[in-house]
């Protein structure tokens, strides 16, 4: 299983634009581009989620997740915020990339675990926090991707 499999290019941004926690999670459900009802819905399962522990892992990158019926398969966004944002992870420091994962409760293929899995090991690669900086097009966070064999 490979990590670009999941993401798609119109689920990239690197322009957040909100300047919390709250907003930033409103944007990165934004991409995934479901009707007005559904993201409110989502919207609270990752509050719920996040009110149990921050996802935000360290070295400025959290990985919302949470599981919904407002999604039928494994959904994915990435997007970043180059100013960064306190989102409470485990450092206490800023995060500037989020990676969104929202499943179906029932899944039949079951990616929900090993994609938030196989993103974790890939946040942990030492040179990962710099060269999403770097990025400039959702294509070159696809292509970093292929390239770690995430």
């Amino acid at each position: 299983m490979n990590l670009q499999e999941f993401f798609f290019d119109d689920a990239v941004t690197l322009k957040l634009q909100g300047t919390e926690k709250d907003e930033i999670l409103k944007e990165l459900i934004g991409l995934l581009k479901l009707d007005e009802k559904s993201e409110a819905m989502l919207y609270k399962m990752l509050k719920r989620r996040e009110n149990l522990g921050s996802t935000g892992i360290g070295r400025g990158i959290a990985i919302p997740h949470c599981r919904s019926l407002v999604v039928n398969r494994l959904r994915v966004a990435f997007g970043r915020k180059p100013d960064g944002v306190d989102f409470k992870a485990i450092d206490d420091k800023p995060v500037f990339d989020f990676f969104l994962i929202v499943a179906p409760p029932l899944e039949v293929s079951n990616q929900y675990l090993p994609v938030l899995g196989k993103i974790a090991q890939f946040a942990k690669e030492p040179d990962v926090p710099e060269r999403l900086a770097q990025l400039e097009s959702p294509e070159q966070f696809l292509a970093l991707l292929e390239e770690k064999g995430a």
